[in-house]
C-alpha cells in the first residue's frame, strides 16, 4: 500500500512538472516567434544599396591609386571587399551573390599592385577589375549597368593625393 501511494505522489509529481516544462515551452515559443517577426521586420539593405557602396569606392580607388595615395587605396579595396563580403552575407539568395566571387583575382591584382606602389600595373589591374564588374552584372543580366574608369571624383570634399606626413 505504502508503495502504491509513493507511485502516485511520484506520477502526480511528475504530472506537474511536465505540466509546468509545457507552460515554459509554450512560452518560450511566443518569444521565439516575436523574435523572428522582429528579425524579419528588421532593416536589410538590398544589394543596390551594397552596389552603390562599391561604386562609391570603386571611383575614390581610382582617384587615390592613380594619385599614388597608397594608404588611401588600400583602404578603398579593403572597403570593396567588405561589401562584396556583406553582399554574400546579406544577399545570400541571389544570383548575383553567387556571381561576385569572380571578381576575386581582379581584386587581388589590384591588392598586389597597391602593395606594390606600382602606379602601371595598378591601372592595369584596376582596367581588369571594371571589366571584370560589367562581365559580373553581364553574368547576372544586369549588363545594363556598365561601369567605367571615373574621369571625375565622386567627392569633391575629399585630397585624394597623399599626405605629406
Amino acid at each position: 500500500m505504502q508503495v502504491r501511494y509513493y507511485l502516485m505522489l511520484l506520477f502526480t509529481a511528475t504530472f506537474f512538472y511536465a505540466c509546468n516544462q509545457s507552460g515554459n515551452s509554450a512560452q518560450l515559443q511566443l518569444r521565439i516567434d516575436s523574435l523572428e517577426k522582429e528579425i524579419d521586420a528588421s532593416y536589410k539593405p538590398g544589394l543596390g544599396e551594397f552596389m552603390s557602396q562599391i561604386q562609391v569606392h570603386h571611383a575614390k580607388l581610382w582617384f587615390a591609386g592613380k594619385s599614388e595615395n597608397w594608404k588611401l587605396a588600400d583602404f578603398e579595396i579593403h572597403e570593396i571587399m567588405e561589401s562584396l563580403d556583406d553582399i554574400q552575407q546579406y544577399a545570400a539568395a541571389r544570383l548575383e551573390s553567387k556571381k561576385v566571387i569572380m571578381l576575386q583575382p581582379a581584386l587581388d591584382s589590384v591588392n598586389y599592385a597597391i602593395e606594390q606602389k606600382n602606379t602601371a600595373l595598378f591601372t592595369s589591374s584596376f582596367e581588369l577589375l571594371t571589366a571584370t564588374c560589367n562581365r559580373c552584372h553581364a553574368a547576372v543580366e544586369y549588363d545594363f549597368n556598365k561601369v567605367k574608369i571615373p574621369e571625375i571624383p565622386p567627392l569633391s570634399n575629399q585630397v585624394f593625393t597623399p599626405s605629406e606626413n
